[in-house]
């Protein structure tokens, strides 16, 4: 299979054939991967070089002149180095386009803390109007992609090396789909979270939803797995810093009594950067770990 990276590739690259609005930026990172785009569209496709600010800053000159940019490298520098001129530059002016990130949380270990990026929806959470995506499939990622690009706004779209073993629909207006039902809590599971969610509460009485978008957060889909409980007890999974989206659920809950728990990165620096399920393991978010938080949570 292929990862959700190679798959942003060969889309853009079919994109960019079929779509003379849209632009792609790039700081070096994935390049060689569009070597045949590059040459295809040489007006269109701009490297800017290692320079994190310019390629958010060009991206956003080209939607001022009305084109659709796709702007691409790694996380921690797409969101978090040049976070001004993502505020300024997109948001401040007023204009849209795609942001599309590599390397997820910790994607590459071996490259170190500058190359991961845990705190990067949580930091893009505190501007208006960004629509966040994150696929848990290759195949999700490419309809996600489709429709940012499709579209006019803010979208950020976050790419990881871990996916589940196979994609699920993703509908139009990214609400959270119903993977299991149960009389119970309810756990959301983000992205690439899902099979690990999913193995760590089987046998528990639970409903797990699914989000492969979580900005703008589904209220309505909350609220609606939680039917008529009188209280409600909701677990998130994020593959991104713990407790990002729980003020949101705080939010769509209330008003009625309600608990939280938040699952996800920690904000503990791990400085012996192993291996990515060495990563996983250690912040509890493998099978094993989710089993022991959700359910001493949940009290099962």
């Amino acid at each position: 299979m292929d990862t959700m990276r190679d798959r942003f590739i060969s889309t853009t690259s079919r994109l960019l054939d079929e779509d003379p609005r849209l632009a792609l930026v790039l700081a070096e990172i994935s390049r060689d991967g569009f070597s045949r785009a590059e040459r295809a569209h040489p007006h269109r496709v701009v490297n800017v070089g290692i320079r994190e600010q310019l390629l958010v800053g060009a991206g956003a000159g080209m939607a001022l002149t009305g084109m659709r940019p796709i702007v691409h490298t790694f996380a921690s520098f797409l969101v978090e180095r040049p976070f001004e001129q993502v505020k300024l530059d997109f948001g401040h002016q007023g204009v849209g386009g795609v942001l599309v990130s590599a390397g997820a949380s910790y994607d590459w270990p071996a490259g170190g803390f500058t190359h991961m990026a845990p705190g990067d929806v949580a930091l893009l959470d505190t501007l208006d109007g960004w629509t966040v995506h994150v696929p848990g499939h290759p195949d999700e990622a490419e309809t996600l992609l489709r429709e940012a690009v499709a579209g006019d706004d803010r979208v950020y779209v976050r790419l990881s090396m871990q996916s589940n073993e196979r994609g699920r629909p993703v509908g139009e207006r990214g609400g959270f789909a119903t993977v299991r039902e149960g009389t119970g809590g309810v756990v959301i599971a983000v992205g690439p979270m899902l099979d690990n969610v999913l193995a760590a509460t089987e046998g528990l009485d639970v409903t797990v939803l699914y989000a492969t978008t979580v900005r703008p957060f589904d209220w309505d889909g909350l609220r609606r797995a939680m039917g008529d409980r009188p209280a409600a007890d909701v677990v998130i999974v994020e593959p991104y810093l713990a407790g990002t989206s729980t003020a949101a659920a705080n939010d769509a809950l209330a008003a009625r009594p309600h608990r939280i728990l938040g699952l996800g990165v920690a904000r503990e620096e791990l400085r012996r950067y192993g291996q990515l399920d060495e990563h996983l393991a250690a912040h509890g978010l493998d099978p094993r770990g989710l089993r022991q938080r959700i359910g001493a949570f949940l009290g099962r």
